[in-house]
């Protein structure tokens, strides 16, 4: 069916009286379109016009949809003067062809604009081809392989969306490749670039005899009233990376590479990414697009009542713009965590923005259904006489034209709804972007509360002015839920703690104004754990985690966090500025989130011990298994790929036996496998001893250094073979002599609870289930001893010799305690020959191998439940021993229901009890030491 035949709107409600002649001019069309022909040049003496300079062109022309293609089919070899020529009838064509189908209802209002943008994409490479070929041709430009000279053109705005109206001028940077000249002829080839540049923006904005192409406006470029119009793409990211604006981070949301050097073009704008997507949620760009809206408000004089009668539909209330700031403001927020946001057009941000939860479904819904309206009335207006106008008529005729374009018979009728309209997207947007006084007062407050707050203002994140702005809109809401807390005075002193490390305060309170249930968060965790508090302060970041969809979500297990995390890494290391020192800032900001996430959800009863024990050690297994390939490589970069088979890091202690708690350090061994091979390959290759043992620090330094994203771990590889005198990374035939022939009845003990989390190399995976197959022959080989007892026993008397417990509190140092639990266990295991790595399985393996008599398995491992419960407890409340006084009633509150006490003398007296128990037990089960 042709396009002509496609025509179905009902004719527009004007007399075609007006536009027979123009119809008439047009004989060969049906009927349907020669009525919306004549109603056309009856409301818009511009289409008119163009109707009547095509008319012979019209009939034959409207039966293919792909006009740009056709119209500038054979324009690539024209020089300058006859391609301005052929442009601006090709502009005629196509915006006629675009009107008749958007008026006659065959293309949606997405198809319409980007007819127009394809247009403008290939007007301007056009026009910047055919300048730089006569710069070329000249001899003013130094030749060059790069292509178009490169020079490139960054579509802005509604042409970067893919967005353009019919009298929309273009936005455009051009910018130029300056790698692709030498140094000694960069400068004549920028000033070439910037002729052909101003020459194709005359070739597309001058008025001729022809009319004009599109009007150029080149005023977006950096720093625009001292810079000329074409400028290097290294001077340009400079001066973003240095001076740029929330309202320019805006614009390039944007921003596509449209004509010239398209590749140099997109390269550009991947390394400006950090500019534009900032890594952390950014709320404070909330109010850097309001204060905008407002100048804009006040410039233009749109603040008053809102009348449909000359009304800007751009940038008067409800307009276009209030939704896409909405949109983009939106992006600027979380499209710097989540890539799936970066949508240009405002419709695909809408759409991914309620995909992610970040607006409602029903609010993008309504908006997109606003936002479709709004642009169709702009075509309108535009329409009407070429204008580069927004404004709707102030009169009635004029108004009943725009009524009529849009097939309304009725003005009034429609100009009623559009009000409507216009006053509900001011509705829904006004509420996110207008800072609002707070509704409470703040609460009565003692002299030391008072004291308190009082110092604030000195503290580093208030002393920017617009930082104590948004404080004062923050601060009585805050109040006000401390002092509804269940120990108001503790939570304002840790909050003041909190306060006084952070270094800065825009970005987190910004944070705290658009998501007031953080507050709420923030209050309880400084009401009950002053362990978390701390964290929080030096990590604030981490609150944005609570806004993404994954905080609630099902935990993903050791294998999706490393999946996750490998994600993130590659991110890091392949983005513009990347590499291996923003890869690991990127582990710690990763990490740190999750970790924050195990330490709410067991603070607010959502995960027992337990299962905070495992998701802290699946969190540390993660971290190790993606950081070390990532080292590895960093390492073979300089002295080549690990020779051998490979490594496997094996997690010892508490990380093998899967039960951390948001305090604890890792213990780590490394077992390499040379495989014969003497030495890496690489620039500077290592010998195979040297190499596992340097790589192996590298890790540590991966893991532990402090960087400005904080530390992942305390690592500690004391229990490698000979302990600190050995080397940090063994070979596995000396692992293995050492184990059977030297190692001691300890070092057996920790071997139980040793586990493969990582693994580097050509043969790893074999070498890492090679590995778990030496660890059960030790086991079985050395378990039948008979010293493995009366070693136990003196080296646990010995141990809590020179280690007592910490106070009455203690659930983990002392007889009866977790510590003396778990080497039971562990022998358990030894004994039995049982590949068991933790406290539990290892003691259910004592069982079944009649090591431990029922009564005594069930009663250590009640013990162990119960202190466990008791020490992961501790560790989110406080990195020192447990003081009743210092984690104040809010923490102590805690506690008890973490160990279902009902006051800190019932939890003594249990602790007491089960310790004893737990003692006897074992003390039964053991010889007693040697005197």
């Amino acid at each position: 069916m042709s396009f002509s035949d496609r025509i179905t709107r009902r004719p527009l409600p004007v007399d075609p009286a007006r536009g027979a002649d123009a119809a008439a001019l047009c004989p060969d069309l049906p009927q349907r379109l020669r009525d919306l022909v004549a109603g056309v040049a009856g409301s818009s003496p511009y289409l008119a016009d163009l109707i009547r300079r095509e008319a012979a062109w019209l009939p034959g022309a409207l039966d293919h949809d792909d006009v740009v293609a056709r119209e500038t089919a054979g324009f690539d070899d024209l020089d300058a003067a006859a391609l301005s020529v052929g442009l601006r009838r090709a502009k005629r064509r196509v915006a006629l062809q675009a009107a008749l189908a958007d008026l006659g209802g065959v293309w949606p209002l997405e198809q319409v604009t980007a007819a127009l943008s394809d247009l403008a994409d290939r007007a301007v490479d056009l026009a910047l081809r055919a300048h730089v070929r006569a710069e070329v041709a000249r001899g003013k430009l130094p030749a060059t392989g790069a292509d178009a000279g490169g020079i490139f053109a960054l579509a802005m705005g509604k042409g970067g969306a893919r967005e353009l109206n019919y009298s929309s001028d273009i936005d455009l940077i051009v910018l130029f490749d300056e790698t692709a000249y030498p140094e000694a002829d960069q400068a004549e080839a920028r000033a070439a670039l910037i002729r052909a540049t101003r020459k194709m923006a005359g070739t597309l904005s001058d008025v001729t005899e022809h009319g004009y192409v599109f009007r150029t406006d080149l005023r977006l470029r950096p720093d625009a009233s001292v810079t000329p119009v074409c400028i290097s793409a290294a001077a340009a990211l400079a001066y973003y990376e240095a001076e740029g604006r929330t309202w320019e981070r805006a614009a390039f949301i944007k921003a596509r590479a449209a004509a010239g050097d398209i590749a140099a073009g997109e390269r550009f704008l991947r390394e400006l990414r950090p500019f534009i997507w900032r890594k952390h949620l950014d709320f404070a760009a909330i109010q850097d697009a309001h204060d905008m809206r407002l100048r804009i408000r006040d410039h233009k004089g749109l603040g008053g009542r809102l009348e449909v009668a000359g009304h800007d539909m751009k940038l008067g209330r409800g307009g276009i713009r209030e939704i896409e700031f909405f949109t983009q403001t939106r992006q600027l927020i979380a499209g710097g965590r989540d890539p799936d946001l970066r949508a240009r057009d405002t419709v695909g941000g809408l759409a991914a923005l309620a995909a992610k939860g970040w607006i409602p479904a029903d609010v993008a819904a309504e908006l997109t259904d606003h936002y479709r309206r709004h642009r169709d009335i702009e075509h309108r207006i535009q329409m009407v006489n070429d204008a580069q106008t927004h404004v709707l008529p102030k009169d009635g005729p004029g108004l009943r034209i725009i009524a009529a374009l849009m097939g309304e018979a009725d003005p009034q009728a429609w100009a009623t709804a559009l009000k409507t309209r216009l006053e509900r997207v001011h509705g829904l947007t006004e509420r996110f972007f207008a800072p609002s006084e707070p509704t409470e007062d703040r609460p009565p407050l003692s002299d030391a509360a008072q004291a308190i707050i009082d110092r604030w203002q000195d503290y580093p994140a208030l002393r920017s002015d617009r930082a104590r702005q948004i404080f004062r809109r923050i601060e009585a809401p805050l109040l006000s839920r401390m002092a509804r807390a269940g120990h108001p005075a503790e939570a304002l002193a840790r909050f003041d703690s909190f306060l006084s490390g952070l270094p800065a305060g825009v970005q987190l309170f910004s944070l705290f104004e658009a998501n007031p249930q953080l507050i709420d968060l923030l209050v309880d965790i400084c009401g009950t754990a002053p362990a978390l508090a701390a964290y929080l302060a030096r990590h604030p970041s981490v609150l944005e985690a609570v806004l993404a969809g994954s905080f609630f979500a099902p935990w993903p297990g050791e294998a999706g966090l490393q999946a996750e995390l490998d994600r993130a890494l590659q991110r890091a290391l392949t983005q513009p500025g990347g590499g291996y020192e923003r890869a690991l800032d990127a582990a710690r900001r990763w990490a740190h989130e999750w970790q924050f996430r195990s330490g709410v959800h067991h603070l607010r009863g959502l995960i027992g011990a337990e299962e905070a024990a495992a998701q802290y050690a699946d969190l540390a297994g993660a971290c190790i298994a993606a950081l070390f390939p990532v080292t590895a490589a960093d390492f073979a970069r300089r002295h080549g790929p690990p020779p051998g088979r490979g490594a496997v890091v094996l997690g010892m202690g508490s990380l093998g036996a899967r039960v951390l708690n948001a305090g604890s350090d890792l213990d780590l061994i490394v077992i390499y496998d040379a495989d014969g091979v003497e030495s890496s390959d690489g620039p500077r290759p290592l010998a195979t001893r040297p190499y596992y043992a340097r790589l192996t620090q590298a890790m540590v330094t991966a893991l532990s250094a402090p960087t400005a994203q904080g530390r992942l771990y305390e690592v500690d590889m004391r229990l490698r073979p000979s302990g600190r005198q050995g080397p940090v990374a063994t070979a596995i035939e000396s692992f293995e002599a050492y184990q059977m022939d030297e190692a001691w009845t300890w070092e057996h003990l920790a071997l139980t609870r040793a586990r493969a989390v990582a693994r580097i190399g050509a043969d790893a995976p074999a070498l890492a289930q090679q590995i778990e197959a030496l660890r059960r022959r030790i086991l079985t080989r050395r378990g039948g001893d008979a010293r493995v007892l009366p070693d136990l026993a003196q080296m646990r008397a010995r141990l809590f010799a020179a280690k007592p417990a910490h106070g009455a509190h203690d659930a983990r140092q002392g007889p009866g305690r977790l510590q003396d639990i778990d080497l039971l266990a562990q022998s358990c295991a030894l004994r039995a020959g049982d590949p068991a790595h933790g406290t539990l399985a290892q003691l259910r393996a004592g069982r079944r191998a009649g090591l431990l008599s029922p009564q005594v398995a069930d009663g250590l491992s009640s013990a162990w439940r119960a202190l466990w419960g008791l020490h992961a407890a501790v560790r989110l409340l406080t990195d020192r021993p447990l003081d009743m006084d210092e984690i104040g009633r809010g923490g102590q509150a805690f506690l008890l229901r973490e160990v279902d006490a009902a006051s800190p003398e019932a939890l003594r007296a249990a602790l007491a009890r089960q310790v004893d128990t737990a003692r006897q037990l074992i003390e039964d089960h053991l010889p007693p030491p040697d005197p």
